[in-house]
């Protein structure tokens, strides 16, 4: 699996192209040499690693819901995931963060802007996280069904590093523009082996993840909307930029265009049937003055594909352009599209 970014910024009608970017994180398959089932075999969780936090987001994971609610109180929305739980979203002034909440219990968060995010903080220098965290290419899980080793690559030690606290993980969000914290994912280990973000090679038997039918896909892909247009407000807030507006009829082109690149496997800027951005819009008779699109594909949920995003140079462009207002977002299965606009 290749997690893919594509950026085209277009003005009063032209595109002007930009990177096409890929970052592989598949996923291996078991290997049948007996030396690599050994050597899991004989591999286990180091004894030695910091304590899951006992304040901030990070404590709450494995508690029950009720506790969830008794701290935060009720999300101002509920959406769902592809990976059977269910997002509980909480935003207010520069405090982001969505918890996932399965069987009721907390199994996972990710947060931004002002949350607390013990032991780390948004906007740490990611020199003093790698100086005061042990950061292995590494991590190995064991549980009853098998050894699971995931393997980070120099990128992913660089700007998605993996962080064992107790029984819980961090995965760390770094912005290399700025070399510093940008948003902090907490994940029970059960829910780290459903994701599978990294390569990964394994002994036994991986957890299924049951294929969620199309009525519940509708629901997930709308709650991936709703975060990334979240997301990006959280990260032009944080530079100081103006917030930008839902725009329906914009995020209508933005959801077809994901639709159809998932259902006619391409993934590009240019439509085979409809052109390209500024052709797709002047169809749907929106008339703009600047329009920019981002487009990415295989990654696990919106604000992973937004810190992709703000990760490549000519994304985070369009993602801190101070001329756009609107902004639409369409997300299909997988496939996410992201349309700024400036009326005219």
């Amino acid at each position: 699996m290749s997690i893919i970014l594509i950026v085209g910024l277009y003005t009063n009608q032209v595109m002007e192209e930009k990177e096409v970017l890929e970052n592989s994180t598949s996923l291996s398959p078991p290997k049948p040499d007996y030396d690599i089932e050994e050597e899991l075999k004989s591999q286990s969780e180091p004894s030695s690693v910091a304590k899951q936090p006992e304040t901030g987001v990070g404590a709450l994971l494995g508690k029950e819901a009720n506790v969830l609610i008794k701290t935060y109180g009720e999300p101002i929305r509920k959406d769902l995931s592809a990976y059977g739980y269910e997002w509980w979203i909480y935003k207010k002034d520069r405090h982001y963060v969505q918890f996932g909440v399965e069987g009721n219990k907390v199994v996972t968060a990710f947060a931004t802007g002002e949350t607390d995010v013990s032991p780390f903080k948004i906007g740490q220098e990611s020199d003093e996280i790698f100086r005061s965290n042990v950061l292995d290419t590494e991590i190995v899980i064991n549980n009853e069904e098998g050894t699971y080793r995931f393997e980070l690559s120099e990128e992913d030690l660089n700007v998605r590093p993996l962080i064992q606290l107790g029984d819980i993980y961090a995965q760390l969000y770094i912005d290399k523009f700025t070399g510093t914290l940008s948003s902090v994912r907490f994940l029970t280990k059960d829910c780290l082996l459903k994701q599978r973000p990294y390569e990964m090679v394994y002994r036994g038997d991986l957890p299924s993840i049951p294929e969620p039918p199309s009525s519940v896909w509708a629901k997930i892909q709308t709650g991936n909307e709703q975060q990334i247009l979240d997301l990006t407000n959280m990260i032009r807030v944080r530079f100081e930029l103006n917030e930008l507006t839902w725009d329906s009829d914009v995020a209508e082109v933005a959801r077809l265009h994901s639709k159809e690149m998932f259902e006619k496997q391409y993934f590009a800027h240019e439509s085979p049937s409809t052109g390209d951005l500024g052709d797709r819009l002047t169809k749907a008779n929106i008339a703009f003055q600047t329009a920019g699109e981002n487009i990415a594909a295989n990654y696990i949920d919106g604000p992973a594909a937004v810190e992709g995003w703000l990760n490549s140079e000519d994304h985070r462009k369009a993602l801190l352009e101070e001329e756009f207002a609107l902004l639409g977002v369409g997300v299909y299965r997988k496939y996410y599209t992201q349309n700024f606009v400036t009326k005219r």
